[in-house]
């Protein structure tokens, strides 16, 4: 089910399955935190999961002081975390550009991180952006695609992404979330985005990889971020799925809510 909570004067909607210690989910580009409700359901049992509409995207409105720099999201998450009751240290999901928002959190509250999942994100200074990024980040180009941009060409580029594995009615209920407020935001969040800027985060990030259990999912026939990131974060545990793209959690959810309950109830 999706609440209502304030975060810095501004409405966010966040989802909740469960009972249990706190796992928090972080969507990515198209996304909303409904993305991972599948992984979710099947985690319900034992967790408290909670995957919040990241500021624009979904039902989430965007505070007036959010700006999209690492210190910006890691803010972001803290005041989320905040405003959801969490008083314990949480385990760490995160897929696309949740990555960013996670990750940079994560460095800068160690202490409240029990374990961490990536998922086809990215972290490291050295990446560069694919195709579509760099259209997002050109002034005009970008506003442009986004006013071209109609349902089967999203449709078309979901399935290109996925391997053709993701689900129409995914597609659907993506589209659907899909406003000017999220479209303005997507831009406004890659032309901020300066792999470069990564730079001393990525290494505190492995810092803390090295003392966190850390688990990696990656669908390797993702066309955004290449499989050899996979290895970079220098996880405990590292699961590639051949077959799949960039989305595990909504591509095959059962076996990625089972590689994730799997490695969040190990001793």
């Amino acid at each position: 089910m999706g609440r209502k909570v304030q975060v810095r004067g501004a409405s966010i909607n966040a989802f909740e399955w469960g009972a249990g210690s706190p796992v928090l989910l972080l969507h990515g580009n198209p996304d909303s935190g409904l993305m991972w409700e599948e992984v979710a359901k099947q985690l319900a049992g034992k967790f408290r999961c909670i995957a919040p509409d990241l500021p624009g995207f979904g039902d989430s409105d965007v505070p007036r002081t959010f700006e999209p720099s690492l210190e910006g999201m890691a803010q972001f998450v803290e005041a989320v975390r905040q405003a959801m009751g969490i008083n314990m240290p949480l385990d760490l999901v995160a897929h696309d550009f949740g990555g960013p928002f996670a990750f940079a959190w994560a460095v800068k509250h160690p202490d409240a991180v029990r374990r961490m999942v990536a998922i086809n994100t990215n972290f490291f200074s050295d990446y560069r952006w694919h195709f579509w990024a760099r259209v997002w980040r050109t002034p005009i180009l970008g506003e442009l695609s986004m006013a071209l941009m109609n349902r089967l060409m999203f449709a078309q580029e979901l399935k290109r992404g996925s391997n053709r594995h993701i689900p129409e009615s995914h597609v659907d209920r993506t589209w659907a979330l899909i406003t000017p407020r999220m479209k303005r935001e997507v831009l406004r969040l890659y032309r901020a985005t300066n792999p470069e800027a990564l730079r001393g985060w990525e290494e505190k990030l492995l810092a803390l990889t090295a003392i966190k259990p850390t688990l990696v999912i990656w669908g390797d026939k993702d066309p955004y971020i290449s499989r050899d990131y996979a290895e970079r974060f220098k996880a405990k545990r590292v699961v590639h799925l051949p077959q799949v793209g960039h989305w595990p959690p909504v591509e095959v959810p059962e076996e990625t809510a089972g590689h994730i309950g799997k490695f969040l109830s190990d001793d």
